[in-house]
């Protein structure tokens, strides 16, 4: 139907002015998304969906309110209800099996001990949500990375009750808690998993971030790579393509090999960090391209970096075919996904990569329905809801091995909620 097919409108009617951004996305298989984002809370909202001057379906839509914009600090205090209302699953299988390792957990215990074996060396932050205000103590030298933490436990305070829990998170790339650790095993959160390891995994920084920033500082989210697929599957280009920094051996494998076969992979590096002293092996570097035009290409490859490449959920979302890199190191979701039905698998030393290519481009359409099903797979699992649910049922699961109160310790802060506000708003569950 092309992008211009549906006008729509969100207004306040009691209001004379809505300040609502709206953005109508083109998924380009006939369905639409759109997202809004208020800057100000409202009653009611109508909803006018046209095409032409005429309303579709069963337009307009009033949304009973009131509607809080996301900066409102609106708690539903019954947490049932809200996971209810978000459609949340009952069971999270990677949540059970990471906390699987730990039948309780002793917040007094762990405030001593996680400090004592990690606080020098990592980047690590204590949280205590207590009556659902966020307290933090910050360990280490790079604690930058906190910002995407305390603004989604910020975001999640304002929309629902969080159990009182006291827990850490790694701001580092690397797993910590070892398979075998020296002495007892420490619940510590992450936002990546290995089979090496027994952190407790978080959906990634970047995600996250991508989530609650959409139509606001951030361009790449889940939302914004559905209306930006490229060329049709047909009319793609059938090299396959990387672009990236140096953070791995095997990336450095893979650039060998886009010069060895040009006409197969095109790889290249946009940065050199790591290996700076093989950079005239492997440079020049090439200029960053918009990840949106990722997707000019048939085939993706999906390498490594430091610890898994965020950058799959993106991947997955398009519309071409992942091929993805085994390996020990996973996000919250790997586990959900299957090899040959929403990725093709190669090996980790990248041996058998242009033998799993040449497959794709003899069975051009299982390479075209395995490309399809992982951006169902993105589609269902990877949105803002869903990640919102996984945090939320995260804390909740953990909250309740707790054995004893969790405190507000010394050297503890609060964080406080943004006051920038210019549309404060009056929370109608607040006496």
């Amino acid at each position: 139907p092309g992008e211009n097919a549906f006008q729509v409108k969100i207004t306040a009617p009691d209001e004379q002015f809505t300040r609502v951004g709206v953005q109508v996305l083109d998924r380009k298989d006939g369905s639409f998304l759109v997202r809004y984002r208020m800057y100000a809370s409202y009653k009611n909202l109508k909803i006018e969906v046209k095409t032409g001057e005429k309303h579709v379906a069963k337009s307009p839509y009033i949304l009973k309110g009131p509607i809080y914009h996301e900066n409102c600090d609106c708690p539903q205090e019954e947490s049932s209800a809200w996971l209810e209302e978000m459609n949340c699953p009952q069971i999270i299988p990677q949540i059970q099996r990471d906390l699987a390792n730990f039948p309780t957990v002793d917040p007094d215990k762990i405030a001593k001990e996680i400090p004592q074996r990690f606080g020098q060396r990592q980047s690590l932050c204590h949280y205590t949500i207590k009556d659902n205000e966020v307290y933090i103590k910050t360990y280490g030298e790079h604690v930058g990375f906190r910002i995407f933490m305390d603004a989604i436990l910020l975001s999640l305070t304002r929309k629902v009750k969080m159990p009182d829990v006291e827990f850490f998170v790694n701001l580092g790339d690397w797993p910590l808690e070892k398979k075998k650790p020296p002495q007892n095993l420490h619940p510590i959160f992450s936002w990546c998993g290995s089979s090496e390891s027994k952190d407790i995994v978080m959906p990634t920084y970047d995600l996250t971030d991508s989530v609650l920033e959409t139509m606001g500082r951030v361009s790449l989210d889940m939302m914004s790579v559905q209306a930006n697929t490229g060329p049709s599957w047909e009319d793609k280009n059938t090299t396959a393509f990387w672009r990236g920094r140096d953070s791995r051996k095997e990336r450095l494998e893979l650039v060998k090999l886009s010069r060895k076969y040009p006409e197969i992979i095109d790889a290249a590096f946009t940065n050199f960090f790591f290996f700076k002293h093989d950079e005239s092996l492997y440079g020049p570097i090439v200029k960053h391209i918009s990840f949106f035009d990722f997707f000019k290409y048939k085939y993706q490859i999906n390498i490594d970096g430091t610890v898994a490449a965020y950058r799959l959920p993106y991947l997955l979302a398009g519309n071409s075919v992942v091929l993805k890199q085994d390996s020990i190191y996973y996000e919250h979701f790997y586990n959900e996904l299957q090899p040959w039905k929403h990725y093709i698998p190669f090996k980790s030393d990248l041996s058998d990569l242009l033998e799993k290519l040449q497959w794709a481009k003899e069975h051009d359409e299982e390479a075209k329905n395995i490309a399809k099903s992982g951006q169902e797979f993105a589609r269902n699992n990877l949105m803002g809801d869903h990640i919102f649910c996984y945090y939320f049922k995260l804390f909740q699961e953990y909250a309740s091995l707790q054995v004893s109160e969790p405190k507000i310790r010394d050297g503890m802060e609060k964080v406080p909620q943004p006051d920038d506000d210019l549309f404060p708003c009056t929370c109608h569950r607040k006496k």
